[in-house]
């Protein structure tokens, strides 16, 4: 019963931040790596960060570098996705996955679970 949930999702101004989480369970989150990903309406899923298994290394998209910053707190089982000085273009369905492997991977085939989604939507 390996369950991904996301929360903190919600309408922003653009400009402004929202904090995204993701509450693992089921699984043995430190030997995970974990990823964000995004979907627009009527464009592809595509990765947006992902971060090993202590939090050593990370990869972030050109669209989100230094914008979005991803962490995770292996005693909560959690993967955190802040985001801020958010942008229009940013509007999507939010999804946390994870992937046993030590390394991050960007492509969707790559991951074994994911979550429902969070949506984010931003004003301009």
């Amino acid at each position: 019963q390996v369950q991904l949930v996301e929360s903190g999702g919600g309408l922003v101004q653009a400009g402004g931040s929202l904090s995204l989480s993701c509450a693992a369970s089921g699984l043995t989150f430190s030997i995970y790596t974990m990823a964000w990903f995004r979907q627009a309406p009527g464009k592809e899923r595509e990765f947006v960060s992902g971060i090993t298994r202590t939090g050593g290394s990370t990869y972030v998209a050109d669209s989100v570098k230094g914008r979005f910053t991803i962490s995770r707190d292996n005693a909560k089982n959690t993967v955190y996705l802040q985001m801020n000085s958010l942008k229009p273009e940013d509007t999507a369905v939010y999804y946390c996955a994870a992937d046993r492997r030590s390394r991050v991977f960007t492509q969707l085939k790559d991951y074994d679970y994911w979550g429902q989604g969070a949506q984010v939507t931003v004003s301009s």
